[in-house]
């Protein structure tokens, strides 16, 4: 899970850090680079919904894997 957040936190990072760049080195006009960044935004929380919808289905596997009976241990040595 600590895993997952910190790569969470370092996608949103990594989109803001890139859209002010994009900002600053732009030579687009403002109404253009404004529908640009919407879209990467709008690109960047779409990816961050992917990423948890897929972590999310990995850990109810785990989590199922983990609630299912499990044998009893063998005493074989």
């Amino acid at each position: 899970m600590n895993r997952f957040l910190s790569f969470l936190v370092g996608a949103m990072m990594g989109g803001l850090v890139g859209a002010t760049v994009a900002l600053l080195l732009a030579p687009s006009s403002g109404e253009e680079l404004r529908g640009q960044m919407r879209e990467r935004a709008i690109t960047l929380q779409e990816e961050v919904r992917r990423a948890a919808m897929e972590k999310r289905a990995e850990m109810e596997q785990q989590l199922a894997a983990l609630r299912a009976p499990q044998p009893p241990p063998s005493d074989q040595i």
